[in-house]
């Protein structure tokens, strides 16, 4: 919860989001914002070509209506103790995390003073996006790369620090057109989370607090492994079949909501009970 009472939001996308059309998902980051009165800051440190990303994002921001937008290109370390970043980021309303390369957000962000300052905002109610590499970091821990369609081994996927906006969950995205399954599932067997989330391209997973809402063209796969009755986990090598028994899968399209804290879908406005003897329509194991 944010300190001040103020609701955190996140708008974690899947990727290749509308940039051209009615821009829904980013129409949706601006209006959390503040919409007209929005102040963003563009943080390009993903991108090897940070001015020309971050100006594409600086023209759909400001055709929809924001008071501002600008861009926070940190090539270093060192750059991320910059007093004019700083300053930018103390003023925002919304942070906004490009595509690229999630391991470059970390390796220059994290642990920095623009780092501390990003969280402060966020924690005094400023919006952070991200999409597709800043997406990944949303996490504690994050997948830094991995293979893709393929069946679930510990060996296909690299973890290591997030940025720590949604500890103790797992994302991935491009998740349907890159066949992520796997990968998401070996990356949850990992660590301590229990829920795994998989964002497909043009879709995203607004959270408030503690619940979630799914917009775009696609769907968000959660994967609840907090009810399995079975992992082999501690008992194969790195290049052997993952096993898991009794995990939940829910496929949430389009105005779903779930919430964080029972891990059930909310549906018709309530959550939905999953009783153990039967499966519902929109659950079935994994």
């Amino acid at each position: 919860m944010a300190e001040d009472g103020s609701k955190r939001q996140l708008v974690i996308i899947g990727g290749a989001e509308d940039k051209e059309g009615d821009c829904q998902i980013l129409r949706e980051f601006v209006r959390r914002a503040g919409g007209t009165k929005a102040r963003i800051v563009i943080m390009t440190a993903a991108t090897e070509l940070p001015r020309e990303v971050g100006e594409n994002y600086i023209r759909v921001f400001e055709r929809l209506g924001a008071e501002d937008a600008r861009i926070i290109d940190t090539e270093t370390r060192e750059d991320a103790s910059s007093s004019t970043a700083l300053e930018a980021v103390s003023k925002a309303t919304g942070i906004f995390f490009t595509g690229g390369d999630q391991a470059r957000i970390t390796s220059i962000l994290k642990d920095t003073d623009l780092d501390e300052a990003i969280h402060k905002r966020f924690s005094e109610g400023a919006v952070i996006g991200g999409t597709s590499a800043g997406a990944a970091v949303m996490p504690d821990v994050m997948i830094v790369e991995g293979d893709s369609e393929t069946n679930p081994r510990i060996e296909i996927v690299d973890m290591g620090p997030g940025m720590a906006f949604l500890p103790g969950v797992v994302i991935d995205q491009h998740f349907s057109q890159r066949g992520r399954l796997g990968r998401l599932i070996s990356a949850l067997a990992q660590q301590p989370a229990v829920l795994g989330f998989g964002i497909d391209e043009n879709t995203a997973m607004v959270v408030t607090d503690n619940q979630i809402e799914v917009i775009g063209e696609g769907s968000v796969t959660i994967v609840d492994e907090s009810e399995a009755i079975h992992s082999n986990v501690e008992e194969i090598l790195r290049d052997e079949a993952l096993a898991i028994c009794g995990a939940r899968l829910h496929i949430l399209p389009h105005g779903y909501k779930f919430d964080l804290k029972t891990r059930k879908p909310i549906l018709n406005g309530q959550q939905q009970s999953v009783p153990n003897a039967s499966v519902p329509a929109q659950s079935v194991s994994a």
